[in-house]
């Protein structure tokens, strides 16, 4: 089995700098009320967007394969929180948005399902812990 490793180093505060096998670095903040510097993403942010980024390459390849090539796409997530402590993510709704002229629905969907249900890892990883739910649509132009 693989081990993939991770290293963390405290700046300052909550401020933190963190990298992964891949050798980049990424800054982990919060905000300055909480002893944070307010200089990078929130921990929890980068599950959000560790999942669209996952499920995401996922369906540019499986589209890309299938010699479908939207003039755009990206991704609008939205993320319900539990107010209580721990504080985590509750439900978590990914809204895939396609652009351009001759974009096949069917195309999208079966991209879509493939990756939600059989390739992205995030999505396995997280999907007994959250309700994650998805929607998409189609747009002529931007």
């Amino acid at each position: 089995m693989a081990a993939k490793k991770a290293y963390v180093k405290q700046i300052k505060g909550i401020t933190f700098i963190g990298k992964t096998d891949s050798n980049h670095w990424i800054t982990m903040d919060g905000p300055e009320n909480f002893g944070g510097s307010d200089a990078g993403t929130r921990p929890k942010e980068l599950i959000l967007l560790a999942l669209a980024g996952c499920t995401g390459s996922d369906v540019a390849v499986i589209l890309q394969k299938k010699k479908i090539n939207p003039a755009g796409f990206e991704m609008n997530i939205t993320a319900e929180v539990r107010e209580t402590h721990p504080q985590v993510f509750t439900k978590i709704d990914l809204e895939y948005v396609f652009y351009g002229e001759d974009v096949p629905k069917e195309a999208v969907e079966r991209a879509i399902e493939l990756s939600l249900n059989t390739y992205c890892s995030v999505t396995a990883m997280l999907k007994n812990s959250v309700e994650i739910t998805h929607t998409y649509r189609i747009e002529k132009s931007k």
